[in-house]
C-alpha cells in the first residue's frame, strides 16, 4: 500500500526522493517523509538527517531544506495500518541512537511480540507503527554482527509481509532492501542506482530493472547491486527493460489523471486487442496464453479470483465465458478464497485479475490455487509484477500506468481481454465462426464508439451537476451489466464519498425499494438487450415511488425518455460487449460528482491504489 523510494549514487538524493515520492503517492497519502545520509559529522564523517511531515508530498517538499545534500537517501508516502497519521508515526523510522533508518511497506504481524522483548533489552521506541520494531531488532543483532547479517538474522524473525529499504549512518555508501510479499524493484543506472514499490518511481532514471523476488535481499552500493537470499545464499538476477516512458505518466493537460484516462479508453482498449483480434477469422490470439492452449482445451472449471473493480470484472467475464464458451465460472473475492476450502483439482483454471499484479489477497489465492494443483492464470497490468511471474500463463492488458486510485481504463482492458479469451475458448469448445466473427467485428467498433460518447462528456457534466446535494444513489442492472451497476456504485463511493448500493435489478422488490423516495435517485443500466422489458418494469415501480432516475439507454431509445429524469445514450453493440460501453457514462457521472463536491479525486481519502497487504 505505501510507497518507498530509496536512491545511491552521485546526485543530491532529497531531490529525486521527493520527485519519486509524487509519483507514488497514489499508494497512501497520510504523511510521508525521507532519511538523508549526510555528510557532515558522525562516525565515519557522517550523519543521518530526516524529515517527516503529516498529508501529501507537497506538505514533505515544503519542510526540506535546501542545503539538505547527500547522495544516499531513502523515503515513504505513508497508508496507515498501524498508528494514527502524524509525524512520529511517519516513516523513515529508526533505532535508538538514529544509526539504522528504514522505509516498509507491510505488515509485520508479530510485532507486540517482538516489541515486548525488545522493550525488556531497554530498547526505547517512539511511534506507533509495527515498523519501528525492525529497525530496532537490526540494532540489537548489531550487536553481534555486521550491518548485512543484522538485516538478514532480524528478517528471520518477522511474521507477516514487508518492503524495505534500509541504511546505517555507520555504512554511509550502502543500503539494503528486502522483500517479502510487498513489491520491490531495482532500477539500474550509470554509477547510481534507485528502489521503488514500483517502475513508476524509476523511470525518470533509467529504464534497466531488477525484481526482487519474495524471500530477497539485496545489498545496493552506487555502482552495484547484489542478490541474496535471507539464509544469504547468492541469487543470479536477470535485469528487464522497461516499456514505459515518463510521459505515459503526465496529465497532458487534463485537471486530473483520471480524466485523462477515462479519456484514454479508447487507446487502451485498441491496445488490449491489437494483435490479439483476428477480425477475418472470428477468433482471437493470446500468445501468453499459447503455450497451456492444449491444457484449457480439457479444463471444465474457472475460478476467477479478484479484488473490488477487478472483481466486477470478473463478473462480466463470468457471463461471457459461460454464455460463449460454454465452461462453468464462478467468481470468488480474493480475499475470502484461501479461508474456505475451495473444490480445486487439474481440471480447474484459476484466473488472477490484478492491474497492479501485487494485490497481496489475490497473490495468496494463486498460491493456494498452485499448491492444490489448479492451473494459474492471469490477467494483470503491470509487466514483471508478482502475480504475471507465478501464475503458469496469462496475458497482459497494455493499458500503460494507471496513476488515479479509481481504476477507469485498467478496468475496460480487463473486460476487453475478457472478450479475446472468451473468443480463444470459444472457438476451441464449438463456437460457430459466424458467431464469432460477429463478436470480433462489433468488438473491433468499440474504441470508435467510445470516442464518440467522450464527446458528450459535457452533457454527462451538466447532469452531475444536477445531483451533487444527493448523498444516497441505487444503481441497478441486469445479465451483463448488473457489475456494471456494482462498479458504478464503487466509482461514486470511491471518489465523491456518497452512500451508493449496487443491485441486479430484479432483487430491487426484494428489500431496497424500501429506501426509494424523491431524495433518493437511481440509476438504471438497461440498453436495449434480451433484459430490456424487465428493466423498464423496474424503473416504473421507482417512478411511481417519487424517485429520479437516471438512465443509460441505446441510442435510438426514445421510449424511456418518458420514464426517467435524464438520459444518457451509448452506441448500440453486441448484449455481451454493452458492459464496455455502459461503464463510461458512470465513470463520468462519478468524476464530475467527485469534482463538483470538491474532492481530489486522483488521491480519494483513506484508499490506496495498489494494496499489498492483508
Amino acid at each position: 500500500m505505501c510507497g518507498i523510494i530509496g536512491y545511491i549514487g552521485k546526485q543530491n538524493a532529497a531531490p529525486i526522493l521527493i520527485e519519486g515520492l509524487k509519483r507514488l503517492e497514489y499508494r497512501g497519502y497520510d504523511s510521508a517523509g525521507l532519511a538523508i545520509v549526510s555528510q557532515v559529522g558522525g562516525k565515519n564523517g557522517s550523519s543521518i538527517v530526516a524529515v517527516k511531515s503529516v498529508g501529501r508530498v507537497a506538505n514533505l517538499e515544503n519542510k526540506v531544506s535546501e542545503q539538505l545534500e547527500g547522495v544516499v537517501g531513502i523515503a515513504h508516502t505513508r497508508w496507515a495500518t498501524h498508528g494514527k497519521p502524524c509525524d512520529r508515526n511517519s516513516h523513515p523510522h529508526s533505532d535508538c541512537n538514529g544509526k539504522i533508518w528504514l522505509a516498509h511497506n507491510g505488515i509485520i504481524e508479530n510485532y507486540q511480540e517482538l516489541k515486548d522483548i525488545l522493550i525488556r533489552k531497554k530498547h526505547v521506541f517512539k511511534s506507533e507503527t509495527d515498523s519501528e520494531v525492525i529497525a530496532h531488532l537490526i540494532e540489537e543483532f548489531g550487536k553481534k554482527y555486521d550491518f548485512k547479517k543484522s538485516v538478514l538474522e532480524s528478517l528471520k524473525l518477522l511474521r507477516g509481509t514487508y518492503g524495505l529499504a534500509i541504511i546505517h549512518r555507520d555504512e554511509p555508501n550502502k543500503m539494503i532492501v528486502a522483500r517479502l510479499g510487498s513489491p520491490l524493484v531495482i532500477g539500474v543506472g550509470s554509477n547510481e542506482n534507485v528502489i521503488a514499490s514500483d517502475v513508476s518511481a524509476i523511470i525518470r532514471h533509467t529504464d534497466q530493472v531488477v525484481y526482487l523476488e519474495d524471500g530477497e535481499v539485496a545489498v545496493i552500493t552506487p555502482d552495484n547491486y547484489e542478490v541474496f537470499s535471507v539464509k544469504n545464499r547468492a541469487v543470479s538476477k536477470e535485469v528487464t527493460k522497461l516499456d514505459w516512458s515518463i510521459e505515459k505518466a503526465q496529465k497532458h493537460g487534463f485537471d486530473h489523471f483520471m480524466l485523462k484516462e477515462i479519456f484514454e479508453q479508447p487507446e487502451t482498449i485498441q491496445n488490449a486487442t491489437r494483435g490479439r483480434l483476428v477480425v477475418p477469422e472470428g477468433r482471437a490470439k493470446l500468445g501468453g496464453l499459447r503455450h497451456v492452449a492444449d491444457q484449457l482445451r480439457g479444463i471444465e472449471k474457472i475460478v476467477i479470483v479478484s479484488c473490488g473493480t477487478s472483481y466486477y470484472a470478473g463478473l462480466v467475464g463470468e457471463y461471457m465465458l459461460e454464455e460463449y464458451a460454454g465452461i462453468p465460472v464462478e467468481v470468488e473475492y480474493a480475499s475470502e478464497f484461501r479461508y474456505r476450502k475451495p473444490i480445486l483439482n487439474d481440471k480447474v483454471a484459476v484466473l488472477a485479475i490484478s492491474q497492479s499484479g501485487e494485490t497481496a489477497d489475490t497473490l495468496a489465492a494463486i498460491r493456494e490455487a498452485k499448491e492444490k494443483g489448479a492451473l494459474t492464470l492471469g490477467i494483470v497490468n503491470t509487466v514483471g509484477s508478482t502475480i504475471a511471474r507465478e501464475t503458469d500463463a496469462g496475458t497482459y492488458n497494455h493499458a500503460g500506468p494507471e496513476i488515479g486510485v479509481a481504476s477507469t481504463k485498467a478496468f475496460t482492458s480487463q473486460l476487453s481481454v475478457f472478450v479475446l479469451l472468451t473468443l480463444m475458448l470459444g472457438r476451441q469448445r464449438g463456437m460457430s465462426f459466424v458467431m464469432g466473427q460477429r463478436i470480433a467485428t462489433e468488438m473491433a467498433k468499440i474504441p470508435k464508439q467510445i470516442e464518440k460518447m467522450l464527446k458528450t462528456s459535457k452533457d454527462i457534466k451538466k447532469i452531475a451537476k444536477k445531483y451533487l446535494k444527493y448523498q444516497n444513489f441505487l444503481y441497478m442492472g441486469r445479465k451483463y451489466n448488473y457489475p456494471i451497476a456494482l462498479e458504478g456504485s464503487l466509482k461514486i463511493k470511491e471518489i465523491a464519498y456518497v452512500h451508493a448500493e449496487g443491485y441486479p435489478s430484479g432483487e430491487m422488490k426484494h428489500g431496497p425499494i424500501a429506501l426509494i423516495d424523491k431524495n433518493f435517485p437511481s440509476i438504471f443500466v438497461t440498453p436495449k438487450d434480451s433484459v430490456y422489458e424487465k428493466n423498464l418494469s423496474g424503473m416504473q415501480e421507482i417512478k411511481a415511488r417519487g424517485g429520479k432516475i437516471i438512465a443509460i439507454a441505446t441510442e435510438g431509445d426514445k421510449a424511456i425518455q418518458k420514464i426517467a429524469d435524464d438520459v444518457i445514450y451509448i452506441p448500440k453493440t453486441l448484449e455481451m460487449l454493452t458492459p464496455l460501453l455502459s461503464v463510461i457514462p458512470l465513470q463520468l457521472l462519478a468524476y464530475y460528482v467527485g469534482v463538483g463536491r470538491g474532492y481530489d479525486v486522483d488521491k480519494p481519502r483513506n484508499l490506496a491504489k495498489s494494496v499489498t497487504v492483508e
